[in-house]
C-alpha cells in the first residue's frame, strides 16, 4: 500500500504556535516590568531579560514582589505567572 500526502495543515498551525511560544517570555517580560512599582525608577531599570529569564537585581527585589508596595500588593511575580498561564492555554488550545 502507498500514502501520499495531499494536505499538511498541522505544519502550519505547529509553527504559528511555536512563533508565539517564543514571543512569550518578551511578552512576559513586559508584564513584570508593567507590575513593578515605579518611585525612583530603579526596580524598573534594574530589571532585565536575559534569554528566557527575568532578572530583578536589586536588594529589595524580593519585599516587591511580596507585595509591600502599595502600588504592587500582588508583587510582579503572580500577575506575571498568571499573564503567562492564560498565553499557554490560548496557544494549546487554539
Amino acid at each position: 500500500m502507498k500514502l501520499k500526502l495531499v494536505s499538511d495543515r498541522m505544519t502550519p498551525d505547529i509553527k504559528k504556535r511555536a512563533k508565539r511560544l517564543e514571543k512569550l517570555p518578551k511578552d512576559a517580560y513586559g508584564v513584570f516590568k508593567d507590575a513593578t512599582p515605579k518611585r525612583s525608577g530603579n526596580a524598573k531599570s534594574k530589571t532585565v531579560l536575559k534569554g528566557n529569564k527575568i532578572d530583578a537585581n536589586y536588594s529589595y527585589a524580593q519585599p516587591l514582589d511580596k507585595g509591600r508596595s502599595k502600588q504592587a500588593p500582588e508583587g510582579m511575580t503572580k500577575p506575571t505567572v498568571d499573564y503567562i498561564k492564560r498565553q499557554l492555554d490560548s496557544i494549546l488550545r487554539n
